[in-house]
């Protein structure tokens, strides 16, 4: 049986937004007769599946499709097979349009509910919701830009059950900037899973799960001096900070050991493909130092917690943007950016000894840390930082979804 999978189309939030739709859309309308685990609720039939993925290649009658699991599924589509199109973030079909299966393009999303043919190897469609691509792209680009414009991003440094309120540290070069961030019962509340590393895998969490330490990104309303947010959505998740040296690497089990300078204890991580491991050159890696040493009178003369100062990207970072990497227009780098063109470095580059700083998951009783970014080269950053523990902080927003420490503070990217 082909089995249903989650749709996850980017870390650019719209990822949740569309999974959430199919799913809803599945278990409402026409194609609900199965869960998303892909079992049907109607009679038992060894055949009924269903399918969700990209359109792949079009031949004839024939759709292929490339699954969020990385498979390829056949689609048969029939004269009676029912075709509708549906936009992005709608919550059911009475928007929907039927369409011709001529209408469908290659790079459109699709989910599928049918039988499987005979032979086991196609499914035969009796219905699909169809996504165009393009949409996807437009909601994304939408998406990032409201977070950009609208959103907030740092570790929570205080909780505050009786309010519904959380304060979060925007950690940058020149020091941190506290946030509060009100809740209400209208707000979105997302949850990293304990092992996950993909925006796309939050699910729906609650208030009492967010706790001191945790990293979280909201977007709503802020107050005119930027100190105050009313959010619309957050996503909160426990991740690991961990500044320390290399003990040893392993590219057959793919694990990485590391001395926590922090804590003083070995910690031993997965690598997996969606692991960066990445070399940051000593040109930045000296920049970054150089900040973190001269960050008390930054903080002060602009981003300090009372709002004062030049607004942000107004500062050293502003009027250096080619050796940090990457800007977006009238604000500070994009840390994102410049992680994306560092040097790509793999499990057996690493030597014992090696200075690094990783963001990793939490892991599980039964699951080791997974990294998510994992940075060589930042011996000047931690001696710079001797402590370590503003040096881990920076990399702390790379892994809710892109935006570096200085975008947290200017607008942040989902």
């Amino acid at each position: 049986m082909l089995n249903s999978r989650r749709m996850r189309t980017s870390l650019d939030n719209v990822g949740p937004a569309v999974r959430g739709l199919l799913t809803t859309l599945v278990v409402s309308v026409v194609l609900c007769a199965g869960g998303v685990s892909g079992q049907s609720q109607e009679a038992p039939s060894a055949s009924l599946a269903k399918a969700v993925g990209t359109v792949k290649t079009i031949s004839g009658s024939t759709i292929t499709l490339t699954t969020d699991a990385g498979s390829a599924v056949n689609v048969q589509i029939q004269d009676s097979t029912r075709l509708v199109r549906t936009a992005p973030g709608q919550k059911d079909l009475k928007g929907a349009t039927s369409i011709r299966l001529q209408e469908i393009e290659v790079g459109d999303r699709m989910l599928v509910r049918g039988k499987t043919s005979e032979d086991g190897i196609s499914l035969v469609a009796s219905a699909a919701i169809v996504i165009k691509g393009a949409d996807i792209a437009a909601r994304q680009e939408q998406e990032r830009q409201d977070w950009q414009k609208r959103g907030v991003a740092g570790l929570v440094t205080a909780v505050d059950g009786s309010n519904g309120a959380v304060t979060v540290a925007m950690s940058s070069f020149g020091g941190s900037k506290s946030v509060a961030i009100h809740i209400s019962k209208d707000t979105i509340i997302r949850r990293y899973a304990p092992d996950s590393v993909k925006f796309d895998d939050a699910t729906a969490g609650t208030f009492q799960q967010i706790k001191a330490g945790d990293q979280l990104r909201a977007r709503g309303t802020r107050s005119a001096d930027g100190s105050e947010l009313t959010a619309e959505e957050i996503v909160s998740g426990t991740f690991r900070n961990i500044a320390g040296t290399v003990i040893a690497a392993d590219a057959t089990n793919n694990s990485v050991s590391v001395m926590d300078l922090i804590t003083k204890k070995q910690v031993t991580l997965k690598v997996t493909a969606d692991s960066q491991l990445r070399n940051l050159p000593a040109m930045i890696a000296q920049r970054i130092a150089m900040r973190l040493k001269d960050g008390p009178p930054q903080a002060a003369q602009g981003n300090g917690a009372n709002g004062n100062g030049p607004p942000a990207g107004q500062g050293a970072e502003e009027r250096r943007p080619a050796e940090m990497g990457g800007r977006r227009p009238g604000g500070p780098p994009d840390f994102q950016q410049m992680l994306a063109r560092m040097p790509a470095v793999s499990l057996s580059d690493l030597q014992k000894g090696n200075p690094v700083m990783v963001v990793a998951t939490e892991g599980t009783a039964s699951s080791p840390p997974t990294a998510i970014t994992l940075l060589t080269g930042v011996e000047p950053i931690l001696t710079a930082a001797p402590d370590s523990t503003r040096a881990a902080m920076l990399l702390s927003p790379w892994n809710l979804g892109g935006g570096g420490a200085e975008a947290a503070a200017g607008g942040a990217n989902p």
